[in-house]
């Protein structure tokens, strides 16, 4: 992805400039999926996954693995871990140590641990991205396929059948929103693509889509076509990236914002400070890039001259 980190520094050098003198801040973050099937990967039956909690470990002096911080996943299945100082993560690695909820069926066992990768360097800020993690239940899911399930000691008794799995439903065309999905903006704005702003329209206003608080700082009158074009800004880049999230959750279930979260993570970063506002804008991105879940890809293809 050379040109996905061309473009991210480009839109950002002159945003990081207009952040003031910082004491140091280093973030992490990711998300966890619930593995159903225990199949070691992040498939169609997966979702992200609440209350999971999440260990960073990092080698010391001795070469030993040791515990530098843990956070739970929200609502969303994201976690962020935040440092109020930069230091050198390379060499670390985050994985799943536990559940937060007693009750929760998908907390059993985690996936391996992932190596941190370094997103952002600049003015004392650092952002660190991690690959999607998995928790898994004790037993897979019903529904999934025959392969994925182990084989039982003993005969298991004949049960009631459950519905089918997705995969064996009767053919039909391959649905977008059945499918992982993530495409930047400039796919977004591209004219072959138009068709594909079906929930909502490019001439929809920024401030009746996002609410009062991007009415406030974006005015009345701008449309989301035009703040698709917004560049070199910290709130402009917010609202370029915020809008593309919105658009890749309207388009896959399997996006990693829900659609709701994408609108509150907009106002929460408008009324923070310009630091949040960047952050924020860098999570949009990383998402819309497929960073946050490795089998998406654009899955755009060229509108028909009738859509």
């Amino acid at each position: 992805m050379d040109w996905f980190f061309k473009l991210w520094f480009a839109a950002f050098l002159t945003a990081a400039a207009a952040i003031g003198t910082t004491h140091g801040l280093t973030i992490i973050s990711g998300t966890v999926f619930c593995d159903q099937c225990k199949d070691g990967k992040v498939s169609l039956f997966d979702y992200p996954v609440y209350g999971i909690k999440v260990a960073m470990a990092c080698p010391d002096g001795n070469g030993q693995m040791t515990t530098r911080g843990e956070e739970s996943t929200n609502w969303l299945g994201g976690f962020n871990m935040r440092f109020d100082s930069t230091q050198d993560l390379s060499n670390c690695f985050a994985q799943v140590s536990g559940s937060s909820q007693p009750s929760a069926t998908c907390g059993a066992a985690g996936g391996p641990p992932k190596p941190l990768k370094l997103m952002f360097r600049m003015f004392d800020m650092e952002m660190y991205a991690v690959d999607a993690l998995i928790s898994q239940p004790a037993q897979p899911m019903s529904f999934c396929p025959s392969s994925s399930v182990p084989a039982p000691v003993t005969p298991s008794p004949p049960v009631t059948p459950a519905l089918p799995p997705l995969p064996s439903l009767p053919p039909m065309p391959p649905s977008p929103f059945l499918e992982a999905s993530a495409c930047p903006y400039q796919k977004w704005i591209m004219p072959e693509y138009r068709c594909y702003w079906k929930v909502v329209s490019p001439d929809a206003k920024v401030g009746v889509v996002f609410g009062l608080l991007a009415a406030r700082k974006y005015g009345t009158d701008m449309t989301l076509w035009e703040g698709m074009k917004g560049r070199g800004e910290p709130y402009r880049t917010l609202l370029r990236e915020g809008t593309t999230a919105l658009l890749n959750s309207y388009t896959t279930l399997l996006f990693p914002f829900h659609p709701l979260g994408v609108v509150e993570r907009m106002n929460w970063a408008l009324m923070g400070s310009t630091q949040q506002v960047l952050h924020t804008a860098l999570s949009f991105m990383r998402a819309n890039s497929g960073i946050s879940l490795p089998t998406s890809t654009c899955r755009f293809t060229p509108c028909t001259t009738n859509s």
